[in-house]
């Protein structure tokens, strides 16, 4: 096979399959796919390929800070239209956002996939993900039937004695505010205050890549791993994918396949789509982009976690240091001002991290768990540079900044009575702005962010729904061969980070393309 794709096309022997995108969903697949030595993938990724774990660059192998700048795509985000414009860190390089995010692995509630499911989704309820979830995970800390020990990406909890002082006052601050210990934040009906659960030993962050893109899954025969090379669209001839055009160091190629499986995230998945003539007949005409499906749904949702944070400047001799690992332990609570149970986030930061340098402060940040509020995808281009707008629209749901608003107050009220203020001070916002929530509301909707989970923007649904891109198992509509494999295809957004729950759709689908291809 090795041969035939440097020439330009993909071996016609045997079940063919290009996966676009080597981040999280994307390395599960392809680890998945080519267990069948009957299945031949080309694996493509427009990032760097580091295939020595040893040999990882420091931002990626730190896994006690993000990577915003080295192995980035450059996004950036409006969170409201009173807001600037910020950067949206994703991760180009093959492991994906798995390989500079914060290294949190957190499943969600069962509650979100049963979600799902009461939309007819019926392979995607809790108790048709847990198994997927166990698939995935080597945990370290509990081995029961809740957890799995055999998977290729290990797990661990940052033991109490590893705490550093912020992590240990925080904690120490909700048990004192009448908050359950929980040690276990991925076991089903959770909630209180303890460490994440988070895919990093020893400080390094293991990545998708290094987990499912080990030395014995690049060793198989009927793998091609493609990277520094940037698929500009999908080929398709009366419905059927044809294949994929390419943009390597060497030029514009064309590859010859029958099969392509879109996994280049939330934002470029749908941007692909409408390169290659599927999504809004409208924006397509716009674009000059001949029509192969008409699909509305395409980059119409942009759901995200929305955030806000106090930030505090350490007391002269406090026991924190600018080094300390940036997230260790989190709070998760309900509201009550929505039906869910863990509806609200906490996190203390041991740092401030921008995309240039570590700001010596510390930082209480604030999460929405299941916002309401939607944004929304803008393409001005298909050029070869262009890239989609994100118009977040973060807290444009009233009750999302109530719940914001709310968990701003709780954390600031945790700050004002525990050893946390012996050791840090207030910096932004200032006190006064705290003290009157009328205040707090209108400073919350100019300084709040994004959690950078986006997801929901080619969502999976029944043929009834006319906003739905793919069926229950990640096939486009309209098109014969095209897949989607990544959290474009959540309906709903879980009520935690991402990156876990991406690993268990690429799970799932893996398994079941390896079944279709079988047949």
């Amino acid at each position: 096979m090795k041969e035939k794709v440097e020439s330009g096309r993909v071996s016609p022997s045997g079940a063919q399959v290009v996966v676009v995108g080597a981040g999280s969903a994307g390395c599960v697949v392809t680890a998945r796919l080519t267990e069948r030595s009957d299945c031949s993938v080309l694996l493509i990724e427009a990032g760097p390929d580091y295939q020595n774990p040893g040999l990882l660059p420091y931002d990626l192998a730190d896994g006690s800070r993000n990577s915003m700048v080295q192995h980035d795509w450059g996004l950036t985000h409006q969170p409201n239209p009173r807001q600037i414009v910020y950067p949206f860190p994703r991760g180009r390089v093959v492991g994906g956002s798995s390989a500079v995010n914060t290294c949190i692995a957190l499943r969600g509630q069962a509650y979100d996939y049963d979600e799902w499911a009461s939309i007819g989704l019926k392979e995607w309820s809790w108790d048709a993900c847990l198994p997927a979830f166990k698939r995935i995970e080597n945990d370290l800390d509990f081995q029961d039937e809740w957890h799995g020990d055999e998977g290729p990406l290990p797990l661990r909890r940052h033991p109490p004695t590893e705490w550093v002082p912020w992590q240990t006052t925080f904690v120490e601050a909700c048990l004192d505010e009448g908050y359950p210990s929980c040690p276990d934040s991925n076991r089903p009906e959770t909630w209180g205050v303890g460490p994440h659960a988070m895919n990093k030993i020893n400080g390094r962050r293991i990545s998708a890549a290094e987990a499912y893109l080990n030395g014995k899954v690049r060793r198989r025969d009927n793998l091609d791993i493609s990277p520094l090379s940037h698929v500009r669209r999908v080929l398709f001839r009366e419905g059927h994918v044809i294949g994929v055009e390419v943009e390597t160091e060497s030029g514009l190629r064309t590859l010859s396949t029958n099969t392509v499986v879109l996994a280049a995230g939330a934002i470029h998945t749908p941007y692909l789509l409408v390169c290659s003539g599927i999504g809004p007949k409208k924006t397509l005409e716009r674009l000059g982009v001949p029509v192969i499906a008409d699909l509305p749904g395409v980059g119409a949702r942009l759901l995200d976690h929305p955030g806000a944070a106090l930030f505090f400047r350490p007391r002269w001799m406090a026991p924190i240091g600018r080094f300390d690992p940036l997230i260790q332990t989190t709070l998760r609570c309900a509201s009550g001002i929505t039906e869910y149970s863990n509806d609200l986030i906490i996190q203390p930061g041991s740092c401030v991290p921008t995309p240039w340098f570590d700001l010596p402060l510390t930082s209480l940040m604030c999460s929405v768990g299941k916002p309401k509020g939607v944004g929304y995808l803008a393409f001005d281009s298909v050029d070869r540079n262009a890239k989609p707008k994100l118009h977040s629209r973060i807290l444009s749901h009233p009750d999302d900044r109530k719940v914001a608003v709310d968990a701003m107050l709780l954390a600031y009220r945790l700050f004002q009575r525990s050893a946390m203020s012996r050791y840090a001070k207030l910096l932004v916002p200032r006190p006064w702005v705290m003290k009157k929530r009328s205040r707090l509301e209108r400073w919350i909707w100019m300084m709040c962010g994004s959690s950078y989970h986006p997801c929901g923007t080619a969502p999976m649904g029944l043929s009834s729904d006319p906003m739905a891109v793919t069926d229950s198992r990640g096939r486009v509509r309209g098109v014969h061969g095209l897949y989607i494999a990544d959290a474009s295809l959540m309906p709903t957004i879980p009520s935690s980070n991402i990156h876990l729950p991406v690993l268990m759709m690429g799970e799932k689908i893996g398994a079941w393309l390896r079944e279709e291809i079988a047949s």
